[in-house]
């Protein structure tokens, strides 16, 4: 295959981000938004050795599966990777997903429960993270990054999030408009707009907008009270050229800069920075999970513990939970929750790195039956995490997991799947002889229409 010609060729399969995986002329093409049993055409991209991308030209045989896309910017957003497909077809394709993962990075072969589906498809997320830029005319634009670029693909809707978003797009629209305070040039870095930011809790709202200086937003807010009646609003002033949505130096302009908000029994803080779940649907039922895991005669310890939300209800659940998490503001938030909801005996707060106090705590909990819940980062669990969790001996681990490939890894490692040599990771000789072994694997649609997926597992120690 070469760049810019046009084959024809039949899906044999999906690809992790949901691309469709065609084989022809000794040659591996990934191409985006084509089902699995399809007969497409497509233009190729990019061509090395045996291996192509390329893009969808026209559907010849269409999917039982295939739905018509209803947003009118999916293929060119970078948000959706499945819309395309039908919702049943979604939830099957992210359980093969995690199966995969688990046997081809692994070496588990092991068979995962079916997807847990979200009560809603569409407008779920709780949470707009919606940048602000200029076109090629230079008028402010609000929307959201094309695929693997910075690019601002203009929108105002967005069909996985809630209905307000297109109030939020319409007030700030007008903002810039009537006060004439542009977007943001990622090129030139000139301009004022950089994000707006939105998190909705139980009805209440918190809005953070980005800017790059100080601007008086009292336009801004009263076209924001048009629509919404409780919420908080703050500005955070960021002139540094990187990727990071907010920087520390903070504003309250309306309301008290957070809400207090309630999670199975737990009373916590929320702003705008504040890690919650986006799917209020799926984190309730995936938290009700891991605290049916809780057995309520053991000792609990939650890694990177954040916030301390989870901690919290693992404490009221088991009678006795630590938290470790190495981010001392975070640390102090957990402390802050601990003394709200009256968990002084119930809740430690340990801020540290979880290979060095995991040990620490199990010495100080001999003779108790003790369960480890842990939900890393995406990047997965630092190999001296893991190794500390091997040699702890705890009787249960129940893991939380947004990235199938970087659990594979993990669970082989707990498992005996995979062993280290040289620093590398290698299929082991003699599988059996890890720690843990799986007892149930089950995937969590945490967000429908995309190719990611939230996964929880429960392992339990040999005998």
């Amino acid at each position: 295959m070469k760049k810019n010609e046009i084959h024809t060729g039949a899906v044999c399969g999906l690809g992790t981000d949901g691309e469709g995986i065609i084989k022809s002329e000794g040659t591996t093409a990934f191409v985006p938004f084509c089902l699995e049993g399809e007969q497409v055409a497509f233009k190729v991209l990019k061509a090395d050795k045996n291996i192509a991308y390329g893009k969808l030209q026209t559907v010849l045989t269409p999917s039982y599966s295939r739905v018509n896309a209803p947003c009118t910017v999916f293929e060119r957003c970078g948000g959706c990777d499945l819309q395309h497909m039908n919702y049943p077809a979604q939830l099957a394709f992210k359980r093969q997903t995690v199966q995969g993962s688990l046997k081809k990075i692994g070496g588990i072969d092991f068979a995962v429960g079916e997807c847990v589906p979200c009560a809603g498809e569409y407008r779920y997320r709780n949470k707009l993270a919606m940048p602000i830029g200029v076109d090629e005319n230079g008028q402010t634009i609000l929307g959201f990054y094309g695929r693997r670029s910075h690019r601002i693909v203009p929108a105002d809707d967005c069909l996985i999030q809630s209905e307000w978003v297109k109030n939020v797009v319409s007030a700030v629209k007008n903002y810039s408009k009537v006060k004439h305070i542009a977007g943001y040039n990622e090129a030139t870095h000139s301009g004022i707009l950089r994000r707006i930011v939105v998190r909705e809790i139980k009805g209440k709202f918190i809005f953070a907008l980005v800017v790059t200086k100080l601007v008086d937003v009292g336009y801004l807010v009263s076209e924001l009270e048009k629509s919404f009646k409780d919420f908080t609003f703050l500005l955070n002033v960021n002139t540094s050229q990187c990727n990071a949505i907010f920087s520390k130096e903070w504003h309250i302009c309306r309301g008290e800069g957070f809400f207090t908000a309630e999670e199975n029994g737990i009373k916590y803080k929320a702003g705008a920075n504040t890690f919650v779940q986006v799917n209020d649907d799926v984190r309730s039922k995936l938290y009700s999970r891991v605290l049916d895991e809780a057995d309520e005669s053991s000792v609990a310890l939650d890694l990177y513990s954040g916030g301390g939300l989870l901690t919290a209800m693992l404490a009221k659940k088991c009678g006795l939970a630590y938290g470790i998490e190495i981010v001392e503001e975070a640390t102090r938030c957990a402390d802050d929750l601990k003394r709200e909801n009256g968990l002084q005996n119930k809740m430690i707060n340990i801020c540290g790195a979880v290979e060095n106090e995991l040990e620490r705590v199990f010495a100080q909990t001999d003779g108790a039956k003790r369960i480890i819940v842990c939900d890393p980062p995406r990047k997965g669990m630092e190999r001296s995490v893991v190794q500390a969790i091997a040699r702890c001996g705890a009787d249960k681990i129940i893991l939380i997991s947004c990235n199938p490939a970087t659990l594979a890894r993990d669970l082989g490692l707990l498992t005996g799947t995979l062993a280290e040599a040289d620093g590398k990771l290698i299929k082991a000789e003699h599988p059996s002889s890890g720690v843990y072994e799986v007892q149930s694997v089950t995937p969590f649609d945490m967000f429908p229409q995309t190719k990611h997926i939230e996964t929880l597992v429960v392992l339990s120690k040999k005998i």
